[in-house]
């Protein structure tokens, strides 16, 4: 999963939403936490970490991997995860309506649920990973989770991550393509792997209550 996807599956919780956003720039175990990082944002890593393993699991997630080429199948993972929140936020308004507590509050606009959490994120009273915090600046100045909505920008954010993020020589500038060229098929995918994710959170905060 991707920024605005685990944004949403991390539900009303403040820190859940926060370490979803940030689990990525955590490395390491969690027990006992590592240096710098506070027990609330650890447990919203927790969460990121466990919502990731599903996603490799799940059937459709699996069959979204499959529909990329074989030039591509090793980065498949990352094209996936952006893809579907290219098709989060286009449907966000059917989608919020359906989950409104994942959205913060019934009715809330895509443009409002990311302005919520990038203040949250900047208001988070425990220490955010060193590495999160240049990524933070640029993604709250662009907006970037309201413009995944947009096909080109997730094309321009696959190929940005082919440039900066991923060692060279690697498969990822171009992959944008791919989502257009089975556009339906991955919408598809996304729409029954969805209610499936929101469960599973929902089931580990839970259990975690």
């Amino acid at each position: 999963m991707n920024y605005l996807a685990h944004a949403f599956l991390a539900g009303p919780i403040a820190a859940d939403r926060v370490g979803g956003v940030a689990g990525d720039f955590v490395k390491g175990l969690l027990d006992p936490l590592p240096p710098g990082l506070g027990p609330a944002l650890a447990e919203g890593v927790r969460l990121h970490r466990r919502i990731d393993s599903f996603a490799d699991t799940h059937p459709a997630f699996r069959r979204s991997r499959g529909r990329v080429s074989a030039a591509r199948r090793r980065v498949a993972g990352i094209m996936v995860d952006l893809f579907y929140d290219h098709f989060l936020a286009r449907h966000w308004d059917a989608v919020s309506a359906r989950w409104p507590a994942n959205a913060a509050r019934s009715g809330a606009s895509l443009t409002a649920f990311t302005a919520e959490t990038y203040r949250l994120i900047d208001t988070h009273p425990e220490p955010l990973p060193a590495a999160f915090v240049p990524v933070f600046e640029r993604m709250a100045a662009h907006d970037w989770l309201a413009s995944y909505g947009d096909a080109a920008t997730v094309a321009l954010a696959l190929d940005r991550m082919a440039a900066h993020r991923l060692r060279a020589p690697n498969p990822l500038a171009g992959a944008g393509a791919e989502l257009l060229a089975d556009y339906a098929g991955f919408e598809a995918d996304f729409f029954d792997f969805l209610p499936d994710a929101l469960a599973f959170a929902a089931q580990v905060r839970a259990e975690r209550a």
